[in-house]
C-alpha cells in the first residue's frame, strides 16, 4: 500500500471514530432525556427526515420533554463518507429499545441512519439525519 493510501485510510478511520463519538452523544442524550445535550449536538438549521415527516432541531429536542425516548441502543456496521474538508456523512444500523418495554416483549427496533456532520468550533455538529426503518430479519428486500 502506498503512503497516500495509508494516510487516507488512517484519516478515514479517525474521522469515523470522531463521528461515532458525536453520534453516540446524540443517542445518549435520547437515552438520558438530556434536552441540553441533544440541542448542543444539533445545528440550528438541523433537518431530520423520518417516517413521520420532517423535523427541525426544536422538534428533535421537544421529543424529550416527557423524558428519555430510548432505553438501550447499539450502533453497528458504521461507515463514513467524507463530503468535503469539514463535512462528512455517517451511515450505520441502529438497534434500540424504548423505555418501559417489558422483558419478553419484542426485542426492539432497528433502523438505518444517515447523518451529515459539519466540523464547527473544533467539534462536530449534526446538520442532517434520515432514519429508515430496517426490514424485519428474513424479509425480502422490495428493491430491485
Amino acid at each position: 500500500m502506498n503512503t497516500d493510501m495509508q494516510t487516507e485510510t488512517t484519516t478515514t478511520k479517525a474521522l469515523l471514530q470522531e463521528l461515532l463519538a458525536a453520534e453516540t452523544a446524540v443517542w445518549t442524550a435520547l437515552q438520558q432525556g438530556d434536552i441540553a445535550a441533544d440541542r448542543a449536538a444539533l445545528h440550528p438549521q438541523f433537518l431530520g427526515v423520518y417516517p413521520s415527516g420532517f423535523a427541525g432541531r426544536d422538534d428533535h429536542t421537544d421529543q424529550l420533554s416527557q423524558g428519555p425516548t430510548v432505553a438501550e441502543f447499539s450502533i453497528e456496521d458504521a461507515r463514513v463518507l467524507p463530503l468535503g474538508p469539514e463535512i462528512a456523512l455517517l451511515a450505520y444500523r441502529a438497534s434500540y429499545t424504548r423505555p418501559g418495554q417489558a422483558e419478553g416483549e419484542a426485542e426492539g427496533a432497528a433502523m438505518y441512519v444517515s447523518s451529515i456532520w459539519q466540523r464547527q468550533d473544533g467539534g462536530w455538529i449534526n446538520i442532517f439525519s434520515q432514519d429508515t426503518e430496517a426490514l424485519p430479519e428474513g424479509a425480502e428486500n422490495p428493491l430491485p
